[in-house]
């Protein structure tokens, strides 16, 4: 068993991309199972052993990390971890994505399958007799990827006295940025197509630049054989959606106020999305709608926050979509 105060940390354990992952090979967590230890992975217990609180009232400042070449290499997981933070408070994609793909590589291509409504229909099949298929395929073209991030701009010496829980504070809202833009990327390929001829159909209101609750029951009642449970709505069709009558409703009022969750239309989560174009409402079946590919996770250059002690250093996550079943997905215009 190797003791976690034992081990020497260099920057080379980066070389996979991941350092947790590393110290958990050299320490793994599951020794510790019983001890005052359980709980804390391997690179929490490194933060331990060099006696660093990253937040609360009593965190400490950057420079705690440059106290020694072994405690800087941690520094680089500490921004990795902390934007992470961020991009998972800031995040929808989990409601709207039904898969996610993490590859290796700069290209990807996803499959696709077209069933006619013939073969959708599962008959009788008598003995002996031909059994209907259904046909899989790749599609033509490669899902195109997306490198979102910021670059760090700031010397050692501005930061070295601050503490790390406000330090960490920016760290996240560079991981919400990044959140926000893969959500645009996201909603980009649900209108208008992953590349591969096939953008969203479109339906519009009975009566242009207003929707009333008829106009969902019928976009609603479009989607069969899929579930309509999830809308992105623009901010102003939010309002005019929450504006309904049946949208006033006094019992739905009560619950709002009582847990702080809105009734939604026909039961989908209704989601306001910024990225989204003025008088467009997006529904989906968030189990079949939406494939999300990701190279890699949140990826920091280690090599200047370690050896120049910040200066400049890029964090940096890369991701692209495509889409699954292409009706499962459908735009309402008003």
């Amino acid at each position: 068993m190797t003791a976690y105060d034992s081990i020497h940390l260099e920057k080379g354990l980066y070389s996979t991309g991941s350092l947790t992952g590393e110290l958990e090979k050299i320490d793994p967590s599951e020794q510790y199972r019983g001890t005052a230890l359980e709980g804390l992975d391997a690179y929490e217990r490194q933060l331990k052993r060099f006696d660093i609180r990253v937040s609360g009232p009593s965190s400490d400042t950057v420079e705690k990390f440059f106290k020694t070449s072994d405690s800087s290499v941690l520094f680089p997981e500490y921004i990795s971890r902390a934007v992470r933070s961020g991009l998972e408070q800031a995040d929808i994609l989990p409601k709207i994505t039904a898969a996610v793909t993490v590859i290796d590589s700069a290209d990807y291509r996803t499959i696709t399958s077209s069933p006619s409504e013939d073969e959708k229909e599962l008959r009788d099949v008598a003995e002996g007799a031909y059994i209907p298929e259904t046909g899989i395929s790749l599609k033509s073209n490669l899902v195109t990827l997306h490198k979102r991030g910021r670059m760090l701009v700031a010397s050692y010496e501005a930061l070295r006295r601050q503490r790390l829980d406000l330090f960490t504070v920016t760290l996240k809202q560079i991981g919400a940025y990044i959140a926000r833009s893969q959500l645009k990327d996201a909603v980009n390929v649900l209108v208008n197509g992953d590349g591969n001829g096939n953008p969203a159909e479109t339906e519009s209101t009975a009566t242009p630049g207003t929707v009333v609750y008829g106009d969902l029951t019928q976009f609603w009642s479009g989607f069969d054989p899929y579930e309509l449970n999830t809308l992105l709505a623009a901010p102003d069709v939010m309002q005019k959606i929450l504006e309904m009558t049946e949208m006033r409703d006094a019992a739905a009022g009560l619950n709002f106020h009582a847990t702080g969750k809105m009734i939604t239309p026909l039961g989908a989560d209704l989601i306001k999305c910024s990225c989204l174009d003025s008088g467009k409402l997006i529904g989906l079946d968030r189990g079949c709608a939406l494939e999300m590919v990701r190279c890699g996770g949140i990826v920091t250059e280690y090599d200047k926050l370690i050896d120049r002690q910040l200066e400049r250093a890029a964090v940096t996550c890369t991701a692209g979509f495509a889409k699954i079943f292409d009706p499962a997905s459908k735009i309402l215009e008003m």
